[in-house]
């Protein structure tokens, strides 16, 4: 039996995780000397709301290598035969080498770690599907092959509202974070295959259209979802203005992790999509 393990910036639905036994290793969220545990210690809502008024701000850790350790041990003792560990890119944040770590530790079962290369619901549509095929009894080849097939359908991208939270964060260059500022740029970044990329644009409303082109780019979709950092307000803009893109149903909308929130700030909106096979 394999079991599925990922952390706390998949993004996934609680049902999602539950349905299927996922077990998610939270990262930290510290502001100012206090260390919270993402999605438990702090609500998503209560982050975003208080994010522009910390006085100073939050930085992001992951756990430690004995947290995954434990976690595999656990599943050992439910009767995994063999866990695949899948993380967040591993060009964006060392979790992927704490459960290195973790897994060569590990004597209980043998622990597959696998770089998802994406972030929020493109990890977490990986780390799903992974958890269905695991369900189906697929072997660990099978899965891992699937998920890499998967990876090159896999795209993120979002609308920033503002470049001040990249620039309190030090992710970015403070002369561009004051020229965005002046010029009410609005920044929108994209994930594609473990690489990063932005594109800036003047407005709000050349934003959104800029996130409607790439979408129509993708062509057919097989999954979709809405991210966004409590932006219930874009999500509707967005949600209205991408209709005739959109496939028929309910499209799923979640709010992006506060391990990725602290850095692009609230008001941000895009999609998670993974395109149809061509195969």
């Amino acid at each position: 039996m394999i079991r599925i393990v990922t952390d706390s910036t998949c993004d996934l639905p609680a049902e999602v995780i539950a349905k299927y036994g996922i077990r998610v290793v939270p990262l930290y969220i510290n502001i100012g000397d206090k260390g919270y545990l993402d999605g438990v210690e702090i609500t998503r809502e209560e982050f975003y709301r208080n994010l522009p008024t910390y006085p100073v701000h939050p930085t992001t850790a992951a756990s430690s290598p004995e947290k995954y350790r434990k976690v595999y041990d656990e599943l050992a003792r439910e009767g995994a035969t063999q866990v695949l560990s899948i993380h967040i890119s591993s060009a964006l944040s060392a979790v992927i080498d704490t459960a290195r770590v973790a897994a060569q530790e590990t004597k209980s079962v043998p622990v597959t770690v696998f770089d998802s290369r994406q972030l929020s619901l493109g990890t977490g549509f990986l780390v799903e599907t992974a958890a269905k095929l695991a369900a189906q009894g697929k072997t660990m080849g099978e899965i891992v092959k699937a998920l890499n097939d998967q990876i090159k359908r896999s795209h993120v991208f979002a609308a920033l509202d503002t470049l001040e939270f990249l620039k309190r964060s030090g992710r970015m260059n403070g002369m561009i974070a004051a020229m965005g500022t002046l010029l009410q740029l609005k920044p929108i970044l994209t994930m594609f295959d473990g690489k990063a990329g932005a594109e800036r644009v003047r407005t709000r409303e050349r934003a959104t259209q800029r996130l409607l082109e790439m979408l129509h780019d993708v062509g057919n979709v097989e999954r979709i979802a809405i991210v966004h950092t409590h932006s219930p307000e874009r999500v509707a803009e967005l949600r209205k203005q991408a209709a005739h893109l959109l496939p028929d149903g309910e499209i799923l909308s979640m709010d992006i992790t506060p391990i990725i929130g602290a850095h692009i700030g609230p008001g941000a909106v895009g999609f998670a999509i993974v395109g149809k096979s061509k195969g």
